[in-house]
């Protein structure tokens, strides 16, 4: 290939959309996105690919490119003698899973940049994060990133060494194959321990592996997830694993508190707020402008790495509500709203959107945005005691806790405050209101971190669910109204009712890759809990157009679970599976239970089977690493428990019934972790438009015959598969199961 024809002659990522890969558009290397030109070129030049994983709030993907990326010396090499690829892991999760689970079963460790160099036909010989150019004693015992390039470009052309490396790719491959295709739990899933993913997972197999010790309630999968969170916990300090780095683990916290709430465990409900209360006084969280950063570097949550995602932001408020909820303490209801207001305020799109992440640097420096000293507070807050009550609440001091510089912290309760400065209480609190906003005010007048502004549909699904919930706990509609301008975008913009397709990303009116589990799984949770909050048929109608499409495309019968990929997309060396929650839920543990919550609306679909075989497939696993696997187990737990059904009767207005104000507070205080919250309308005759729109012929169970009696609102519930008759508030419907000794 020569000239125009060549992809390979020039650095091709100017012609995408993904900011991370803009990000090396200048780059000597001449970068190839993942596609079909680049595939061939490897093929018709015979020789092996390099490629490099990353995102754009990746630190370390960006020191990569500082040191290796941008050197000539570097680039010289990697244009000779290799195809370089870049991929941006947000756009193709399936490629990012594949060759991040042969870098975790290869040196036991993972995270981003991921570099793996390939065949020509994509298997890896060769795998690892971080590379310095030069080999540094001082960064530990790592190669140096060109002797590794300038090593396998002789090899590759040796006829002896070349069949080496052929021989060793193919045995990655099988057991790439035989991690991520197999169902046999004897096969394993590889350790889910990564740079950004759920680091220390290695340890907390083996708190997962030893059984019945400790206490989490009762047995079963929720009680194995339970007794594995205990025994990981951090009692000290809040978190899972003994030492650093320390990331937020929604999942297992939202385990304990389920636990408690089923056994009534302090120790579970310890357990879990002792890290929540971690992560809110912390560094981890924004406390000028809400919203978590990624994880915490120490064991104490005191210096975060700085970028924020908007996951983690999605998935934190819900367990935070949930506390709220059991506890009744407003601390956690106003972590919840924080976090939500800074999504609406720094992540949202003019039209209804939501961004993916917020670099960790500003003028080239991590945290920079971020960061304090007395004299930047100082000059902040103009009233001289609000700011020294500013400085001893949030901990700066002359040497810092970063650099020099300090992370904020809650480092001062408000009553320690209102003894050293005899106040009362409410004074402490109205000055650091002030302190805050002055700050704020500061802040903004600060270079902002670089913005990732692709949307994703599974991570909008994520936070369309989090802030239907808010709306439905907090009683604020302005949360639910920004989960449903959110889901009026994403159907906007990435789905084809016509073709019922889903697209993976939106970037400034480009539109690019079709979608994958996660895509479909969590924006039909979002979907779905927004019709829980608003009884709006169209959002139940969407959630169960999305989840045929999950049973049609990434499940197969044969092999009893469900796939990453859909039946007719992109054939890679495998065809992988995501079992494990990493930095986001899996996406078959939250099908699962999907699939469960939404076969009472339409039985025919044979939801609850195909939900129910996926389980069973993979039972083993859920029993044996149950911390590897919550979602997955929770849904096992729902399934063999019976969830929760609270249907609500009342009349329909445009398509939606809303929930009568009183059933809305009651639902509000009350922890129904497994529940399905039903509006639909007065009597079964209104219900036909409703069949209509789910594209069912009779009227579903969950619904027969549960109509508004007397002129009020009624509301039926079961719980398991024992039901109440029909009530007129929540508390009496629930009262009933106590009357009758039928709950534990």
């Amino acid at each position: 290939m020569t000239g125009m024809d060549d992809p390979l002659s020039r650095n091709r990522l100017d012609e995408e959309e993904s900011p991370y890969l803009r990000q090396h558009a200048d780059n000597p290397v001449h970068w190839q996105p993942w596609d079909d030109a680049a595939l061939r070129a490897a093929q018709a030049t015979d020789r092996p690919i390099f490629l490099s994983i990353g995102y754009s709030a990746c630190h370390w993907c960006h020191v990569m490119a500082e040191e290796s990326f941008e050197d000539e010396e570097v680039a010289a090499v990697l244009n000779d003698s290799f195809v370089p690829i870049k991929v941006d892991r947000e756009e193709r999760p399936d490629l990012d899973r594949v060759y991040q689970t042969i870098c975790q079963l290869v040196t036991g460790g993972g995270g981003w940049p991921l570099s793996v160099w390939l065949t020509p036909e994509g298997k890896p010989f060769y795998v690892g994060t971080y590379f310095p150019k030069n080999e540094d004693p001082q960064r530990g015992n790592v190669p140096g990133f060109l002797d590794v390039c300038r090593s396998f470009a002789d090899s590759w052309n040796s006829e002896t060494d070349r069949g080496e490396i052929e021989n060793r790719a193919q045995q990655w491959t099988d057991a790439l194959r035989d991690n991520l295709e197999t169902t046999d739990p004897s096969g394993g899933d590889g350790d889910s321990s990564s740079g950004d993913g759920n680091s220390g997972a290695t340890a907390d197999s083996a708190a997962s592996t030893a059984g019945a010790a400790g206490s989490g309630g009762d047995g079963g999968p929720l009680g194995n997830v339970a007794k594995a969170a205990l025994r990981a916990t951090d009692s000290e300090h809040g978190g899972f694993g003994s030492g650093g780095p320390k990331f937020p683990q929604p999942g297992r916290i939202e385990a304990l508190l389920r636990s408690y709430a089923r056994s009534g465990t302090d120790e579970a409900l310890s357990a879990a707020t002792t890290t929540l209360d971690a992560m809110a006084a912390g560094g981890i969280y924004d406390h000028v402008g809400g919203g978590f950063h990624r994880y915490a570097t120490d064991r104490e949550w005191t210096v975060p790495h700085f970028e924020k995602m908007l996951y983690d932001n999605a998935e934190l408020p819900r367990v935070y509500l949930a506390a709220y909820q059991l506890t009744g303490r407003e601390s956690y209801a106003t972590i919840a709203r924080e976090t939500f207001d800074f999504l609406a305020r720094e992540f949202r799109h003019d039209h209804g959107g939501f961004f993916s992440t917020l670099d960790a640097q500003s003028e080239g420096e991590e945290g920079k945005y971020y960061v304090w000293t007395p004299e930047t507070v100082e000059r902040a807050i103009e009233d001289e005691r609000t700011a020294e009550i500013a400085l001893d609440r949030f901990g700066v001091t002359p040497g810092g806790n970063f650099e020099g510089n300090t992370v904020l912290t809650v480092d001062a309760s408000i009553p320690d405050l209102a003894d050293a400065y005899d106040s009362e209480e409410a004074e402490i609190v109205d000055r650091l209101d002030d302190a805050r906003e002055a700050l704020f005010d500061a802040r903004e007048e600060r270079v902002r971190p670089a913005r990732d502004e692709k949307i994703l549909a599974s991570w909008n699904g994520l936070a369309i669910s989090s802030l239907a919930r808010g709306g439905l706990v907090l009683g604020d509609g302005s949360y639910t109204e920004l989960a449903a301008d959110a889901l009026g975008f994403v159907r906007d913009h990435l789905w084809d009712g016509a073709e019922k397709r889903l697209a993976r990303r939106y970037k400034d009116g480009d539109v690019k890759g079709e979608a994958y589990l996660d895509d479909y799984a969590f924006l039909a949770r979002g979907a779905f809990d927004l019709y829980q909050t608003t009884g709006d048929v169209e959002h139940l109608a969407f959630a169960l157009e999305l989840a045929r499409v999950v049973v049609g495309e990434f499940y197969d019968s044969e092999a009893k679970t469900l796939y990453m990929t859909a039946s007719d997309g992109e054939s890679l060396v495998t065809r992988p599976q995501e079992l494990q929650d990493q930095s986001t839920p899996s996406s078959a543990g939250v099908a699962a239970k999907l699939l469960l919550d939404l076969d009472a609306f339409a039985p025919e679909s044979g939801f609850a089977d195909v939900a129910g075989t996926v389980l069973d497939t993979h039972a083993n696993r859920i029993r044996g690493r149950p911390l590897e696997h919550v979602s997955l187990a929770l849904a096992a737990d729902q399934r063999e428990r019976g969830g929760t059904e609270v249907v609500v009767a009342d009349d329909e207005s445009a398509g939606a019934v809303s929930l009568p104000e009183s059933v809305r507070e009651s639902l509000a205080t009350t922890y129904l972790p497994d529940a399905v919250i039903s509006p639909r309308p007065a009597t079964d005759d209104d219900l036909d438009g409703w069949l209509d729109a789910l594209e069912v012929d009779e009227i579903p169970p969950i619904w027969k015959g549960r109509t508004k009696r007397d002129g009020e609102p009624t509301i039926y519930v079961c719980e398991g598969r024992t039901c109440s008759p029909p009530a007129h508030s929540l508390s009496e419907a629930f009262g009933w199961f106590d009357a009758e000794g039928v709950t534990e």
